[in-house]
């Protein structure tokens, strides 16, 4: 069972704060000499290919929240945000089109933020392979939207792979980078704003009820955006919106759902329910974790007072993480030479890169199908021989 300091803070913050030993503490000369001298073929780490049957499309916007100061801004402004959109569309995918390549993962700047701060390969996410093109329109009839809430420390393209995913059956997706809190966040004028936070604060439980009710204001900024009539952020009107959250960006989910009756249903992906009043309240609506540890107190007590359709999976041998794409990184970024072997059996555990990917990628996909899009999806319903690593802890509702 994980502690609040290791699973949800202390390792992630050390990591996005840039603590984490880097491979000259933790390797070899000769061990990251040869990681070095590999050919770029070898060492480029490639994002499970969708399973759906859209082709993808991605752009980036800025988002301006005018109603609210920025409480972690060294100067008092507005709360400003970046917003990447995935979403399914009609143009070709980029793989029989080599002039309309597949987008970047991430910019320069946010990338070496990102390998610096999580002691990866430094370059490693210039190559990840994606499958998303720039631009193009989102597909006719699409009317709902999955919103998304980053780790503390972390950055919204540690989950563009299921992005892709979720895009690629349907569903638009809206990926919020929470400024001062991701490792890293570019604006369009070439500010890159890193990350600023606390590793270790006086008091975690006044912490935490400060991020999760900023990353819940941000949130339902996107939402805002989303849903206005007028020239909507995706460009199409919203009328549904779902939450999903990975570690501390869970607990936002929950706090969002339980506060704002437009989002409809809400996926915690190992996340403690810190700084919400969620395992004291309950929630009314959908919700679904996915848990790479057995069981915690605050998942229990929510589980005590839950009121609406919920379930609580396990992935047996899951690691912190291994719902993002870090493990499809993994090899390519070093993380076996380059992390203590404690934190990288902690947050990648024993199960397969992929396997790690098929199993989150089919439980978002069929509770999203479910909930926004009105399609039943019987993986959610019981245990079933697919997907063998799935362990169904608790159920509420049919």
């Amino acid at each position: 069972m994980f502690t609040r300091r290791a699973a949800l803070t202390a390792a992630l913050a050390a990591l996005g704060s840039g603590a984490l030993p880097t491979a000259t503490a933790t390797a070899s000369a000769a061990t990251a000499s040869a990681a070095a001298a590999l050919p770029r073929s070898a060492t480029r780490a490639v994002l499970p290919r969708p399973t759906g049957r859209h082709s993808v499309a991605t752009r980036s916007l800025p988002l301006t929240d005018f109603g609210r100061t920025d409480p972690f801004a060294s100067r008092p402004g507005p709360r400003r945000l970046m917003v990447q959109l995935w979403y399914p569309t009609s143009s070709p995918a980029p793989a029989p089109h080599p002039r309309t390549p597949a987008v970047p993962y991430t910019d320069p700047g946010t990338g070496a933020a990102l390998e610096a701060g999580w002691g990866m390969r430094p370059g490693v996410l210039k190559g990840v392979g994606t499958h998303a093109r720039a631009g193009g329109r989102p597909i006719a009839g699409i009317r709902s939207a999955v919103v998304v809430s980053h780790g503390r420390g972390a950055s919204r393209i540690l989950t563009s792979g299921l992005a892709e995913e979720l895009a690629s059956h349907g569903h638009l997706v809206a990926a919020v980078d929470h400024t001062y809190d991701a490792a890293a966040v570019r604006f369009p004028d070439g500010r890159l704003v890193l990350g600023a936070l606390p590793a270790e604060p006086d008091d975690w439980d006044a912490q935490d009820r400060l991020e999760v009710a900023v990353r819940a204001a941000d949130l339902r900024c996107v939402a805002d955006a989303l849903c206005r009539r007028g020239r909507p952020l995706a460009g199409v009107p919203v009328q549904r919106v779902g939450l999903l959250g990975h570690s501390l960006g869970g607990a936002a989910a929950a706090e969002a759902l339980r506060t704002d009756r437009r989002f409809v249903a809400g996926l915690d992906l190992d996340g403690g329910l810190f700084g919400t009043t969620v395992p004291e309240t309950g929630l009314d609506r959908p919700f679904l974790l996915l848990t790479s540890s057995p069981d915690h107190e605050t998942w229990a007590r929510w589980r005590a007072r839950h009121r609406g359709w919920g379930r609580h999976l396990h992935l047996t041998g899951g690691g912190h993480l291994s719902a993002t794409d870090v493990p499809a990184l993994a090899a390519a970024a070093g993380l076996r030479e380059r992390w203590p072997e404690p934190l990288y059996d902690e947050y990648l555990g024993t199960i397969a890169p992929h396997r790690a990917a098929t199993v989150t990628r089919a439980c978002a996909t069929a509770f999203f199908d479910r909930f926004l899009l009105g399609l039943h999806r019987p993986l959610l319903d019981a245990p079933g021989p697919r997907h063998p690593e799935l362990r169904f802890l608790w159920a509420r509702g049919a």
